[in-house]
């Protein structure tokens, strides 16, 4: 039995019967598409789309964003669901190539298919298209090659039989997935081919709970009762397996405390006695002493970005060794660690079966809480309110937390924010702290708000989002406002681009090109610009108020509550007064050569810092 379709009908027929499997539980796996049509797939997967209404569709505004979306959605979905995102050819697809390597930096599923050239090339060059004198095997979406995780283009519309299946099993890999590319000629999508029937039917895709090395798992667990200081790294792949009631039962069993990554982050309660918070260059103190006296890091879900390690210096005792629990062997390997190379639940179970009895020195228990207790303190007088003129974002972030529901999820991820956040947010349950911070891509935010409410209609999203982000990318609120999905957006207006302003000074410089002024004469050191961020969202169809204070800011967070549709609060921040780091440091390398004083004393403190970076063999 075949079915007479077109290379797009067949692959929207086949998509919307993919499902993924865990632990007896069944999700369809592609939940639709985002997409912005042009002359390279309106016709093709277009047609498709509008001809299978089941397949739902989501008209999005930006092309990069709607993959930020989808991304989002994957990542509130703990990687059990994913979308798809469609695109015309030329600047429509690549501009899907940010939104590609974010999802690819972060192991989470999206599905891209971007329109290509004709693949019969007789009317070449088309429109939009990309020539080379060398090749015509060419197209602008071989960009998406190194930021693709499986990628390939569609020559023959039979070739879907096993291009798809391939995309289905990276897409669903634990250890390989990220953005997978199929490149889809817009010739080839209206081509039509008698396709067996049973290409259509029902797939499950069973996501495995794989186990470690037997003999492995043993040692690690010598190891373990061997140490005086460990300490547990949670990573994204902790929440990913879901691992999170696993790992406080074998935090609680053993008193080992746990530091989290910023994709770890709502591991574990924030109020779970071995509870350290966030770790490295955004990292509390007591996480941070912790990590530097350490002798065993175990290591789970996490690839160790140097945000994580403080650009290899947060390890510092002469003694430490890793073990790391993770479904990629690439990532298990890492720091010349013991791997443990599986699921992080059933290697947390097996690890707690074989440390049986094992608890750290009471002195150690002691040492946690009291770094416990002082972080506490220390995040309730940031919080507090200071009645200046202008308030704090750690003032802003303590009203947010406190109004937020324990359910609720905050979202953000670049700029000055994802610091503060990181060490400040009081996460209560899982997936309630949503940072992309392995591509920090600005922009990100709001879209990714649109996705994270796709994935948990039931949960209140909190967008956390600065100017400058806001005004590279805010235009899926009228996505939002279109789908009628409903996202609360709180905007903090400092006038510019602060985190990279403090960095520029930091490094003997003066923040040149990081402040929203008026240029006057070689600089911009004019009057701030007048932008009414209010008045834009407003614009565009959200519900929008203005706050001026943590007073006034709990009373907008309250009315925006009750809207129906999608909010903005804006709230001007200060541009210099900032959560401090602690008991870190991060590698940005400092002109070796320059006239300026503040400079040269940068590099020399930079030179001194650099030797504390160390590789483990």
């Amino acid at each position: 039995m075949t079915r007479r379709l077109t290379a797009a009908q067949a692959t929207i027929a086949y998509l919307k019967n993919q499902f993924s499997e865990r632990d007896g539980k069944q999700f369809q796996f592609l939940a639709g598409c985002f997409g912005i049509f042009g002359h390279g797939n309106v016709a093709g997967l277009g047609q498709a789309l509008e001809q299978d209404p089941e397949f739902r569709y989501y008209l999005a505004r930006n092309e990069q964003a709607m993959v930020h979306a989808a991304t989002a959605f994957a990542k509130a979905s703990f990687r059990l669901r994913a979308m798809a995102c469609t695109s015309s050819i030329g600047p429509g697809a690549t501009n899907m190539i940010t939104g590609a390597a974010t999802a690819t930096i972060n192991r989470l599923p999206v599905l891209l298919l971007p329109g290509d050239i004709f693949a019969r090339r007789n009317v070449a060059p088309v429109l939009q298209q990309l020539e080379s004198a060398s090749t015509q095997d060419i197209s602008v979406n071989d960009c998406f090659k190194p930021v693709s995780r499986y990628w390939d283009r569609i020559q023959r519309p039979e070739q879907m039989l096993t291009s798809l299946p391939e995309a289905m099993r990276v897409l669903t890999s634990p250890s390989d997935t990220g953005a997978v590319t199929i490149a889809f000629p817009q010739d080839v999508q209206a081509e039509a081919f008698d396709f067996p029937e049973e290409f259509f039917k029902k797939k499950i895709w069973a996501i495995p709970r794989n186990r470690c090395d037997e003999h492995l798992l043993q040692r690690a667990a010598e190891w373990l009762r061997a140490a005086k200081k460990p300490l547990i790294v949670a990573g994204g792949g902790v929440l990913y397996s879901q691992a999170s009631e696993q790992l406080a039962k074998f935090a609680e069993a053993t008193g080992i405390p746990v530091c989290e990554t910023q994709a770890g982050k709502g591991s574990l309660s924030y109020d779970h006695p071995q509870q350290l918070g966030a770790v490295g260059v955004t990292g509390t103190p007591g996480a941070n002493i912790a990590a530097r006296a350490a002798d065993l890091i175990l290591g789970i879900g996490t690839r160790y970005s140097d945000f994580t390690t403080a650009s290899k210096t947060a390890f510092q005792n002469p003694a430490v060794r890793f073990i790391n629990i993770n479904v990629a062997e690439f990532d298990a390997y890492k720091h010349a660690a013991l791997p443990l190379t599986g699921d992080a639940r059933a290697t947390i179970e097996e690890l707690q079966s074989a440390t049986q009895g094992f608890q750290v020195e009471a002195s150690y228990k002691n040492e946690i809480s009291d770094f416990r207790a002082r972080w506490e303190k220390q995040v309730d007088r940031i919080y507090a309110p200071r009645h200046a003129q202008t308030v704090t974002q750690g003032e802003v972030i303590g009203a947010v937390n406190n109004f937020a529901s324990p359910s609720s999820i905050m979202i953000c991820a670049a700029g000055s924010l994802p610091g503060d956040l990181h060490k400040l947010w009081r996460t209560k349950q899982p997936g309630g702290y949503h940072m992309e911070y392995g591509y920090s891509c600005m922009g990100y935010e709001i879209a990714a708000g649109l996705g994270a409410k796709m994935a948990c209609p039931d949960r209140d999203v909190y967008v956390m989002v600065g100017d400058g982000s806001y005004l590279m990318m805010s235009q899926e609120i009228v996505t939002a406002i279109q789908e009628g999905i409903k996202i609360n957006i709180v905007l903090l207006d400092n006038h510019g681009f602060s985190s990279i302003g403090g960095l520029s000074r930091a490094c003997g410089n003066e923040g040149m090109g990081t402040n929203y002024r008026y240029r006057r004469g070689e600089k911009y050191d004019g009057e701030v610009l007048p932008v009414d961020f209010a008045a834009n969202a407003a614009s565009l169809g959200a519900w929008t108020t203005r706050a001026k204070s943590t007073e006034e800011l709990a009373t907008a967070l309250d009315a925006a509550k009750k809207q129906p549709r999608t909010s903005v609060v804006v709230i001007e921040t200060s541009y210099e007064d900032r959560v401090p780091g602690y008991e870190s440091w991060w590698d940005v390398a400092i002109a070796e050569v320059s006239e300026r004083e503040k400079v040269k004393a940068a590099r020399k403190d930079y030179e001194q810092a650099k030797k504390k970076e160390r590789l483990f063999f």
